[in-house]
């Protein structure tokens, strides 16, 4: 595990990227195959209906088998899109299996922006998100986009609000021991790995 408090979060963010990249295409194929089987027949996961998921980059753990099962299953799915304006904001819109995508700037594959198909973060019961690196304790470590954070920044001002649940997805190398959260930063209450759930204090409270 690595300990974060000795590198500045660019630093932690490249080393981490380095570690999930340097993964063979075995070992992310054997980890979407476990991630899998730690989510696919949760209660949070079989209960929810409307479902948001990524599309994996630049190494990250790869969720398509949990997007095919919960299309098999009807609920409704959600891909990511990116705002033509403001740049730095996403929206979240429903795929449906077998829909043609196309790359974003970033080059990563989204539905084609129909705003009817779109929803708002705060009406969907379970967000999966991509990182870099996180801990025990709900800590994200993203991109550095904060597009996840600007979509989820009304978490702040509603205490109470219970909905969406976030959870993180990651390979085991891209666990620290301790993030220091920024003040923009919104918590998960919990991350899964290939092989374990890390649920926060505070999600079991």
């Amino acid at each position: 595990m690595i300990e974060a408090s000795s590198l500045t979060r660019n630093q932690l963010r490249k080393r981490l990227r380095d570690a999930r990249k340097a993964l063979a295409p075995a070992q992310r194929r054997a980890a979407a195959r476990g991630l899998y089987r730690q989510l696919s027949h949760h209660p949070l996961f079989r209960r929810a209906r409307s479902v948001a998921l990524y599309l994996p980059n630049d190494g990250e753990i790869d969720p398509r088998p949990l997007l095919r099962s919960a299309q098999r299953r009807g609920k409704h799915t959600y891909l990511p899109v990116l705002s033509p304006w403001p740049r730095t904001h996403m929206v979240f819109q429903r795929v449906r299996p077998g829909e043609r995508l196309r790359a974003n700037r970033f080059g990563i594959a989204e539905p084609m922006r129909c705003p009817r198909r779109q929803r708002r973060i705060w009406a969907l019961d379970l967000v999966l998100l991509p990182l870099v690196g996180f801990d025990e304790q709900g800590g994200r470590l993203g991109m550095g986009g904060g597009f996840y954070d600007r979509s989820l920044a009304y978490r702040a001002r509603r205490v109470t609000w219970r909905k969406p649940t976030l959870l993180g997805l990651a390979h085991e190398c891209q666990k620290v021991d301790r993030l220091q959260q920024a003040s923009w930063d919104v918590p998960l209450q919990g991350t899964v790995t290939d092989s374990a759930w890390y649920v926060a204090a505070k999600a079991q409270e």
